[in-house]
């Protein structure tokens, strides 16, 4: 392959989509490591910059904007600008074939979405669903480079760990629950699982992001016990949670950003599933944590409908049967 200088990789989704894409990036970095990697991305996932080296630059495309195509066509004539000389994008629609090609990029990459992608792009990368997302991800750089990285890196340092501890984070993000994802337990039950753990002796900790006020609010008026360190408003940014998230020696969450985070960090984690496909958003080294319903469409959210059932059943997991799971660990 000619010299590669200039990189641009584009995917637009949250932050856990972001984290989930870096075992690609780090890839890349490491085939053309004198490369400019720019990462194109929605506003809200702007932070991934503080986890890693890779990205040396960001291009904001709003797409949720009412104007999205006017977006789009500043971000065409800003990549045709950069000259770039490989461009990949994680979307998986001829859309982003035809938007990769107005880039002008000399080689580009993306899924196999029919013949249109198979023209426009220099190779159309088979899309396998029924996978680990990262290493779906990571498909789209297979024709340019034979690294492989397995799971997201970020570039903070394995801090020293609490003993006995467990970190519980259990808020989604307000966007999903606005859109009718409900993909985590109740807050009341978080609260039960706090006093149980704390109860069996563990050093519980609660942490949560913006997005999670309305959650923690309820913990803290249901929880029973104060014997547990709240760092809600603690963590200033994403660096700051990743950070605690690594002095943990356990750490328990939804299916949301920070669980991606938890794998990166290499902290010994349990994810509440419901909905979702825990096989396709978790490593082996992570457990997930589901109730015992019969549902026959379970998962459903993403593979079946864009939204939850009213029902939840695959939700309906016990505080007991969490706190069991976490403490059958052994940790």
């Amino acid at each position: 392959m000619e010299k590669v200088n200039k990189i641009l990789a584009v995917n637009f989704g949250g932050i856990g989509d972001e984290i989930l894409f870096l075992p690609a990036l780090v890839s890349l970095k490491k085939e053309f490591p004198k490369a400019k990697i720019t990462l194109a991305l929605e506003p809200r996932s702007k932070c991934i910059k503080d986890l890693t080296d890779v990205i040396d630059d960001l291009i904001q495309v709003d797409i949720k904007n009412k104007n999205k195509y006017v977006e789009l066509l500043k971000f065409i004539f800003k990549a045709r600008k950069c000259g770039f000389d490989i461009a990949i994008t994680a979307g998986a629609n001829k859309f982003m074939s035809i938007i990769l090609f107005l880039t002008g990029a000399k080689k580009r990459y993306g899924y196999d979405c029919g013949i249109l992608s198979r023209i426009l792009l220099s190779k159309a990368v088979r899309l396998n669903k029924n996978r680990y997302a990262a290493k779906m991800y990571h498909d789209l750089v297979s024709p340019v480079t034979a690294n492989v990285t397995e799971l997201p890196v970020i570039n903070i340092p394995a801090p020293e760990k609490i003993k006995n501890s467990v970190l519980i984070h259990p808020g989604v993000s307000k966007m999903s629950v606005q859109k009718g994802m409900i993909k985590t337990i109740p807050a009341e039950i978080w609260a039960q699982t706090i006093d149980l753990l704390v109860q069996a002796g563990k050093n519980v900790m609660l942490a949560g992001g913006p997005d999670d006020s309305d959650c923690i609010e309820t913990i803290l008026k249901n929880v029973q016990t104060k014997d547990f360190e709240n760092f809600y408003g603690k963590t200033k940014n994403i660096a700051d949670l990743a950070i605690l998230i690594g002095k943990a020696e356990i750490f328990l969450c939804s299916d949301s950003a920070p669980l991606h985070i938890a794998v990166a960090m290499g902290t010994k984690t349990f994810a509440i599933f419901g909905p979702t496909d825990d096989k396709k958003l978790i490593p082996p080294q992570v457990t997930p944590v589901k109730a015992k319903d019969n549902c026959a469409l379970k998962p459903c959210l993403w593979e079946k409908r864009q939204t939850t059932c009213r029902s939840l059943d695959c939700l309906k997991i016990s505080a007991s049967d969490i706190a069991d799971t976490v403490l059958k660990s052994g940790l």
